[in-house]
């Protein structure tokens, strides 16, 4: 619907989730997944190609409901001072935007949670964002190893095991679950 700098630069809204996770977790390619189109939200190779507030709106159109795509925190191959920009406008947004309801933090769940997502879980516990982890790459988890990245992944986040959604865009898996979880949210009045 819109991309932006600052949150203040976006129209009102009724309800809005935000989606969060490191960079090169699969933001993008999740968000494609769930609107089951290709590319709705550009896709990179490279780490850090989202740098603005990208917002998707929820069905039927006008419905002032959103699905917002935040710029990745951690690596990224841009200048520190471009990064400390990004750093402050996803804080900033976290923050301040009134109509935020909730946010979608991605893990990886290939690599399991880093220290940044740790740290991100802290501070959204910190100012009070109700979030929901789900772990991204199910299918790069050997299915030998998955039991055990599970619990892993429940553990360092601080959650049960039932509390991650799993999800793979690539493949497919968990995304109509997901998909209904994101309509029940945003579709609560």
């Amino acid at each position: 619907m819109q991309s932006a700098s600052k949150h203040s630069q976006l129209p009102d809204s009724e309800l809005e989730i935000a989606v969060i996770g490191r960079s090169n977790v699969g933001k993008s390619s999740l968000l494609n997944a769930l609107s089951n189109r290709k590319s709705l939200a550009k896709t990179s190779k490279t780490p850090g190609a989202t740098k603005l507030i990208n917002v998707f709106e929820h069905e039927p159109e006008g419905s002032k409901r959103w699905l917002v795509d935040l710029p990745g925190y951690g690596y990224a191959r841009a200048p520190k001072h471009e990064q400390e920009r990004w750093a402050r406008m996803i804080e900033n947004y976290l923050v301040e935007r009134e109509t935020l309801d909730m946010a979608l933090l991605l893990v990886d769940g290939a690599v399991g949670p880093t220290a940044l997502d740790i740290q991100t879980i802290e501070w959204l516990t910190h100012i009070g964002l109700p979030y929901m982890i789900v772990a991204t790459k199910h299918d790069k988890v050997k299915p030998s190893k998955l039991g055990a990245r599970k619990q892993e992944v429940a553990l360092k986040c601080g959650v049960e095991p039932a509390d991650v959604m799993w999800v793979s865009a690539a493949k497919g898996t968990g995304i109509p679950e997901l998909r209904n979880e994101v309509r029940r949210l945003l579709d609560a009045s």
